[in-house]
């Protein structure tokens, strides 16, 4: 399995890149966030392999956090790469997540590839989305454990959500935030 490629750019497309790797020139799928952050000739990507039948295809991502959505998008029945492309072309790490949170089906749609079922799919599956490696997602972290923490608590998720949204701090500041409003809910 590979899981990253370091080479040199021999060609630059918006959606692949071509690296020649010690000779070989492997293509690399990628989406147009990690096309625009491609500005030096020599690249390191993380990948993600996906062998099929008639396919054996490297998607390639500067981020982990992209990486990572990407590869918890494809474990969604009915999303393939390319529409795992298209969402991770169209939606950065934390902006995917805040989408995901708020449940913005419209947003969602605006994916090339979705409609209004693969949508409410996806956002169904993808509940608990979080953003990992940066103070976004010590954040998201925090706001999932309270999550949890009040759910355990018999509250509902989407009014917990409610509750939480523009809240911030550390998972017992979120708690207690939480239960203020909820009380009043």
């Amino acid at each position: 399995m590979i899981v990253g490629i370091e080479g040199t750019v021999e060609r630059k497309d918006p959606t692949f890149v071509h690296l020649n790797v010690n000779g070989i020139i492997y293509e690399v799928q990628v989406s147009i966030n990690t096309s625009n952050s491609i500005q030096d000739a020599k690249v390191k990507l993380f990948v993600t392999q996906v062998i099929r039948e008639d396919a054996n295809l490297l998607f390639g991502f500067m981020d982990t956090n992209e990486k990572k959505m990407f590869d918890t998008v494809l474990k969604i029945n009915g999303v393939g790469p390319k529409v795992g492309l298209a969402i991770c072309s169209t939606f950065t790490p934390g902006t995917f997540a805040k989408v995901v949170a708020s449940k913005d089906v419209s947003m969602l749609k605006r994916v090339p590839g979705i409609g209004p079922k693969a949508a409410s799919r996806i956002l169904v599956e993808l509940a608990d989305f979080i953003v990992d490696g940066n103070t976004e997602s010590e954040n998201g972290a925090a706001l999932g454990e309270a999550v949890m923490a009040l759910e355990s608590l018999g509250f509902k998720k989407d009014v917990i959500q409610k509750a939480l949204s523009g809240c911030s701090g550390d998972t017992s500041t979120l708690v207690k935030e939480g239960l203020k409003k909820l009380q009043r809910l």
